[in-house]
């Protein structure tokens, strides 16, 4: 039998001089850890994946020491890692600013400058609720005592501080990154419940290099800047308010450009041979307990009554779908049925958790169901993938990630159903020649999941398609067609749908773009601006002649200044300002000033004769 070595001495036999962790049977663990001699151990250096999530949980640690070293009556709640930081929910006596964040980040600093070693202890739950009870800990005793669990694991910075935690950590606080920064501080109630106390959160990032923390910081003023709600409202796209939360009062421009991204898909989808339809939004609750969903989404519906019926507000199509398809028989060879809908969606979102068009409770997918036998799935979502990638393609997104979703804790059916949708969708997904990464636990409460991940010019990743393989939802609600052998079978239902939400696809296209669309996509493509209201006329009657040839054009004719008509249109995103004066009317031209500040002139045929091509959707192959 093998003798048993900390990761410390395996990664010096393994010349591993570097390494801050270790990856044993797939799980991360300190190098701390007891493991046997003859393990094979993945190291984790600071070029690893892992790396700087787990300097980024020490350093939460090292945050919510620093913080009970300047206010000693502090308590901890939690402190996780998020995506580029971590917070930290504390209860304090000292209301925390951020005029304190500098001396929180000295007190930071001087913990990592102390070089504490770090270790990690496994005690009895009995033990731990005794020492976080003598410590005047409440919100580490109240997890400890929820915890279904024996054991605990704590974690010390020698004896200078002590918390509860699963890790693994970095071997000392020597080990963390300098280049860190407090963000914010924001209220939490604790465990999101807002019965409870109110704690403070105490938001922070952590890199490995001073580049990238200064680059971070950049991304996040461009963001600033960006923010879809504040170029929304310098383009007049939409507004929102607060008698109407989570739903969009769509401006002529905004809802110009809602259409236009809209009617693109629709093409996309009816040259790939889908057929669309309508649902109702209003449906009986028996068909929601029927499908699954009051069960498992009940919390997250509208209801309404009439005449003693209680019908709920649809929050997605998918059982309006089978309805459709349930109506006459089907055979085999109406197979595979690609049905698409625009459907109106709502959700009860938690009005906390609602922003801009990115989270609401009002919404319209880019829905689709995929109607097939279990040999058509890999065909499908190849066919999907392919569709996927042109209408990403063209709305400026040339790459995306996939994860793969597996089964969550809450869902229906049973392991033998998971197992082989899972299955089949995993050797499709290999089969279209896409890689993935898994993502465990976040499937559908009917069945698997791909979602593909487009990541934005400031290197935000945004979740956005989805393809879900379902073989429970046509058998609850009693969809089947009849096979070749003459049988009756339930078809495999593929949900799928590629922007996600029109709604928040475009608040995504804002941010994107910075309000500087694609030609094609400008709510305005060109305005003409007249020097002096002398000019109005042409103006105007060119205005026309582009309008009849398809463009989006409007007309600036304000007795004010040309610079402060440029000023004014170009603040407003506009892609194309037809500035007409003297010599335009004298020779029927144009001069064109473009976003970027280039400018030509150009007969008004040879303009029209561009601008038509140039404006026109993104070709169809």
């Amino acid at each position: 039998m093998s003798n048993l070595i900390s990761g410390f001495e395996l990664a010096k036999r393994n010349n591993e001089k570097k390494a801050l962790a270790m990856i044993v049977d797939g799980t991360a663990m300190d190098l701390s850890s007891m493991v046997s001699e003859t393990t094979q151990a993945e190291f984790i250096t600071k070029e690893h994946p892992k790396a700087l999530e787990i300097t980024r949980h020490t350093t939460a640690h090292i945050m919510a020491q620093a913080l009970q070293t300047l206010w000693p009556n502090t308590k901890l709640a939690i402190g996780p890692v998020i995506e580029n930081g971590f917070y930290y929910d504390i209860l304090s006596d000292h209301q925390i600013t951020p005029d304190d964040f500098e001396k929180i980040e000295k007190q930071m600093r001087e913990i990592i400058k102390a070089d504490y070693k770090i270790t990690r202890e496994v005690i009895s739950k009995a033990d731990a609720l005794k020492m976080f009870e003598k410590m005047d800990e409440p919100f580490k005793v109240e997890l400890i005592s929820d915890l279904d669990v024996k054991e605990v694991s704590i974690y010390r910075h020698e004896d200078k501080f002590m918390d509860l935690c699963r890790g693994p950590h970095l071997p000392k606080t020597g080990s963390a990154s300098t280049h860190f920064k407090i963000m914010k501080i924001a209220g939490a109630y604790w465990r999101g419940d807002s019965s409870r106390q109110m704690l403070q959160r105490i938001y922070a990032t952590s890199w490995f290099t001073k580049e990238d923390l200064e680059g971070y910081l950049h991304n996040l003023e461009e963001a600033e800047k960006r923010d879809h709600r504040k170029i929304a409202k310098e383009m007049d796209l939409f507004h929102m308010q607060e008698e109407s939360p989570g739903c969009i009062f769509w401006h002529p421009k905004g809802w110009t450009m809602y259409n236009v991204l809209k009617e693109y898909v629709k093409q996309r989808i009816q040259h790939d041979g889908y057929v669309e339809v309508c649902t109702p939004q209003l449906v009986d609750r028996t068909l929601w307990e029927a499908s699954g969903h009051w069960e498992k989404y009940r919390e997250h519906m509208f209801i309404a009554e009439s005449e003693g019926r209680i019908l709920a507000v649809k929050p997605m199509n998918c059982p309006g779908a089978i309805q459709i398809f349930k109506q006459g028989i089907k055979s085999y060879r109406d197979l595979p049925l690609r049905m698409a809908e625009f459907g109106y969606c709502h959700r009860n979102e938690a009005s906390g958790s609602l922003y801009g068009t990115m989270r609401v409770r009002g919404f319209t997918q880019d829905d689709a169901h995929i109607f097939c036998t279990p040999d058509q799935i890999n065909s499908e979502t190849k066919k999907f993938c392919i569709l996927l990638k042109k209408i990403y393609r063209d709305l400026g997104f040339d790459s995306f990630s996939v994860k793969f979703s597996d089964r969550p804790e809450k869902r229906t059916g049973s392991d033998e159903i998971w197992d082989k949708a899972e299955d089949l969708l995993k050797k499709a997904t290999e089969e279209a020649g896409l890689e993935y990464t898994l993502n465990k636990g976040e499937g559908a409460f009917y069945g698997p999941k791909l979602e593909f991940v487009l990541k934005d010019k400031l290197g935000r990743d945004w979740q956005c398609g989805t393809l879900q393989v379902d073989f429970q939802l046509p058998v609850k609600l009693g969809a089947w067609y009849t096979a070749e052998n003459g049988k009756k079978c339930h078809p495999i239902m593929l949900h799928r749908a590629v922007l996600g939400s029109l709604e928040r696809f475009i608040g995504i296209l804002i941010e994107h773009y910075a309000g500087h669309f694609p030609l094609w996509l400008a709510p305005v493509q060109v305005i003409f601006a007249t020097i002096t209201n002398d000019f109005d006329g042409y103006a105007t009657e060119i205005a026309n002649l582009f309008t009849k040839h398809g463009l989006r054009v409007e007309t600036d004719l304000r007795a004010e200044k040309i610079s402060y008509k440029i000023r004014e249109h170009a603040l407003e995103k506009t892609p194309i300002i037809a500035v007409i004066g003297a010599n335009e009317v004298q020779n029927r031209s144009l001069t064109l000033r473009y976003a970027d500040g280039k400018q030509e002139t150009m007969s008004v045929d040879e303009a029209l004769k561009q601008l038509t091509v140039k404006c026109q959707l993104p070709k169809i192959d």
